[in-house]
């Protein structure tokens, strides 16, 4: 049974431990800027404080006794500053332009306003209002300055209603407008100016020359100052290319870069934060991938863009749907791990158990072992007691033995020679008295007393810590009364009384008599008199 629960305990533990680590190692560069936007993700509060400090102070430059040309170059930073930020806010000094422009009769103006206002009504989803102010413009009478923001602001135009409509025919048919305004566009423009590079890459891109578009698009990135939003913008572009050229690594490291800067600048139109939890969920980063697309929504409630919650609602429920059923994962591994960590603890307390079993029969026998050799121990001093006794009294009473056989010898000579001589009256007057044996028996008696308190020298002194005051003995030295001669010899091992009666030649009844005489002087505390007499002088007590 032992050895069953120690293979289920062994098989829980591989099972532990052989659990897949969720995970891979990343990038260390990647890994990297992924801290630097969590960090900047806490820290948007910020950043929206800074932006919206900045308005502010844009605000309060604006004065009604300026001129129109001031109040429409300060409307124009305003609009720059919003058209990021908040859509809403954008279109109200985009419109504030363009009342202003036709009051004072500056055409140009009042067209580079309403073009501004496509860019912006598209950007917030409102694609039929922006496509009105398109109509209510007319290309032939643009100068091409106007024209160049006319084909551009078409081609946004047409960008984002592909992402809001994500339809196959319609996109294929926004495509090929796009491709026909792009063309239009480079031709307008100078061939060496960064918007015609731009605008040339995307061309190639359309064209499936991917190599050719990320040379040109690293070109213009290299030229970027770090932290500006045109900076977030040429990286989100190489994003694209790379994404073309199935480089995931520098698609991220673009992304990353883009989302980080756009975060800074509290650009609340943050496309590549969205796209990068996108791109992280796909790569199994579930946790980033739903924070980050939580935050891209906020922002673009915040701009107020129908279009980008359109885009952010097509993919938020599948990235929610793979967190939420990773934390289901989660507290199944959970669940499973807090059953084998059960078995597992189960298997250990098992184990004590049985170890517990163990150790107490191992306990017991060595706490009955122990009381064996205490008990052979005591045996043993009985033993070497005992014979210790025996060899004192034997070589005692042979000595007797011998002085006796020369007597009666000496006797039975005595009475020979009486019987040889004829002295049969000599024998009849021979004095054979009880005062004889009287004095025999009293020399045996002091034999063995002496013999005695040889072998237990303190034997007097211990007897009467076992009485009460004014109740001890005092004798002679090397002497004993009749009633402590009882005791001795109970020392000594002889406890029947009809021995005992014999040796000192008394009835039994006496020597009950004495018994009780002693007994009555004890202590009231002391138990079991007797025995404690005969452990008297014992090699150990």
């Amino acid at each position: 049974m032992f050895f069953v629960k120690k293979r289920l305990l062994t098989h829980t533990l591989i099972l532990l431990f052989s659990l897949p680590i969720l995970g891979t190692a990343k990038d260390p560069t990647i890994d990297s800027l992924l801290h630097v936007l969590d960090q900047a993700i806490k820290d948007r509060s910020v950043y929206t404080k800074q932006k919206e400090d900045q308005i502010d102070s844009l605000k309060n430059l604006i004065s009604k006794t300026m001129s129109a040309t001031e109040r429409l170059r300060l409307q124009n930073d305003l609009i720059s500053a919003y058209q990021s930020f908040k859509c809403d806010s954008a279109l109200v000094y985009i419109q504030r332009n363009i009342d202003l422009a036709a009051s004072v009769n500056n055409h140009h103006l009042l067209l580079e306003s309403k073009l501004k206002s496509v860019f912006v009504l598209a950007m917030s989803g409102l694609f039929t209002q922006s496509q009105d102010m398109l109509d209510s413009i007319s290309y032939n009478s643009l100068p091409t300055h106007l024209k160049i923001f006319y084909c551009w602001s078409i081609i946004r135009y047409n960008e984002n209603l592909i992402k809001y409509t994500a339809n196959d025919e319609y996109t294929t048919f926004y495509k090929e407008e796009n491709y026909r305004y792009r063309d239009t566009l480079i031709h307008l423009l100078g061939k060496g100016s960064d918007m015609y590079k731009k605008e040339k890459s995307f061309q190639l891109l359309a064209k499936g020359s991917f190599a050719e578009a990320a040379d040109i698009q690293s070109q213009l990135f290299a030229n970027e100052r770090p932290g500006t939003h045109g900076y977030a913008m040429s990286a989100m572009a190489l994003s694209i290319v790379y994404e073309e050229l199935g480089n995931d690594r520098l698609k991220e490291y673009y992304l990353l870069l883009a989302a980080i800067t756009d975060v800074k600048l509290a650009v609340k139109e943050n496309e590549a934060l969205l796209e990068l939890a996108i791109y992280l969920k796909n790569h199994g980063d579930t946790d980033r991938a739903y924070t980050y697309i939580n935050v891209a929504l906020e922002d673009a409630n915040f701009f107020n863009s129908r279009f980008r919650n359109a885009v952010i609602a097509r993919s938020q429920p599948l990235i929610q749907a793979t967190y939420l059923h990773k934390i289901a994962q989660q507290s199944e591994n959970l669940r499973q791990f807090a059953i084998g960590l059960s078995i597992l603890v189960f298997g250990l307390m098992l184990t004590l158990y049985f170890l517990y079993k163990q150790i107490k029969k191992v306990s017991e026998a060595r706490q009955h072992l122990k009381v064996a050799n205490e008990q052979l121990t005591l045996v043993n001093i009985h033993l070497d007691e005992a014979n210790l006794i025996r060899e004192h009294y034997l070589g005692h009473y042979i000595n007797q033995c011998g002085i006796y056989l020369d007597k009666l010898d000496e006797f039975r000579k005595s009475v020979q020679r009486k019987i040889k001589a004829g002295q049969i009256e000599d024998l009849q007057r021979m004095n054979i008295s009880s005062r004889a044996q009287q004095r025999d028996a009293e020399e045996l008696y002091a034999s063995f007393d002496r013999s005695f308190f040889q072998m237990y020298p303190n034997f007097l002194k211990e007897f009467n810590t076992l009485l009460r005051p004014g109740e001890q003995y005092h004798l002679e030295k090397n002497r004993l009364s009749t009633e402590l001669r009882i005791f001795a010899l109970m020392r000594l091992g002889i406890s029947d009384v009809n021995q005992i009666a014999l040796f000192l030649k008394y009835s039994i009844q006496t020597i009950y008599n004495y018994k009780s005489k002693v007994k009555n002087k004890v202590l009231p505390e002391i138990e079991n008199f007797e025995e404690k007499v005969k452990q008297i002088g014992a090699i150990n007590k």
